[in-house]
Parts: C-alpha cells; sequence; structure tokens
C-alpha cells in the first residue's frame, strides 16, 4: 500500500516544475534572440563593408557604365566568383540599379547631385534577393572560399 504525498507537496511539487519550465523557455528565447541579433549584427557590417567596396570601386569611375563594370567586378570580388551561373547572372543583374545609384551620389557632378536613395536601392536589391532565392543576400559571405595553392612547374 503507498501512501500518497499530502495535496500541499504534490501543489508545490508543480509549482517547481512549472518554474523548471518556464527558465527553460526564457532560456531558448534568449538563446534565439541572440542569434537573431548576432545575425542583425554580422549582416549590418557585411553591409557596410560590400557598400563602402562598392563606392571605393566607383568612385574613380568617369561614366555610368565603367562605374558599373567596376561595382560589378568588386561584387564577384567580394563574393568569390570566378564563373557564371544563372543565378550570379540574375544577381549581379539585380544588382546594377545598386550600382549606379551609388555612382550617381560620388560622382563629381557640374550640377546639383541628384536625390537617389541609396539605401532604398539597395533594400529594393535585397528584397529581391530574398523573394527569388528564400535567403538574405548576407548570407552569401558566409560560404569558405579556399585559397587555391599557386604551383610552379
Amino acid at each position: 500500500m503507498s501512501i500518497s504525498a499530502p495535496e500541499f507537496l504534490v501543489s508545490l511539487q508543480s509549482a517547481a516544475q512549472r518554474a523548471d519550465s518556464a527558465e527553460a523557455e526564457l532560456q531558448r528565447e534568449i538563446i534565439e534572440r541572440r542569434k537573431a541579433i548576432e545575425q542583425a549584427r554580422k549582416f549590418a557590417y557585411r553591409r557596410y563593408n560590400f557598400v563602402k567596396a562598392i563606392v571605393d570601386s566607383v568612385s574613380g569611375a568617369g561614366t555610368r557604365e565603367a562605374a558599373v563594370a567596376h561595382a560589378l567586378a568588386a561584387m564577384r570580388n567580394s563574393l568569390g566568383w570566378s564563373g557564371d551561373s544563372e543565378a550570379r547572372q540574375a544577381t549581379l543583374t539585380d544588382f546594377v540599379p545598386v550600382a549606379e545609384a551609388v555612382f550617381a551620389t560620388v560622382s563629381p557632378a557640374e550640377t546639383e547631385p541628384p536625390e537617389v536613395d541609396v539605401l532604398a536601392v539597395l533594400a529594393e536589391f535585397e528584397a529581391r534577393y530574398q523573394d527569388r532565392h528564400g535567403t538574405p543576400f548576407w548570407s552569401l559571405f558566409e560560404n569558405y572560399f579556399p585559397e587555391t595553392p599557386v604551383v610552379d612547374f
């Protein structure tokens, strides 16, 4: 014959178990929130460094066409793209308005510079990429490209 625990002990045990569950849920939320903040930080720095490289690449270009060519070359270099694919070509094509917007803001103009919102154009590019691929553009920078050793024969 087993003796059942008094009702107040059962109540205390239940409260302790609810507290355990609440703490475990909080820990999961903290981990998820930390990952989201970490990813936001990574993407912010990737965005800054990438756009800075684009600005540097187009600032010396004399024409819009040259600026776009320089920007796309900088993009390929930043992503380690040496070859082409349909997806890469689509991404490069989608990036052209960003390159043009950057050039319009950094190129010396004899008249007043045009009102171009580079960040809005960049956000449109990011949204198109996200819609097309289901992942943020900035996740491309997570791919590791091993260096190929140079061998003399």
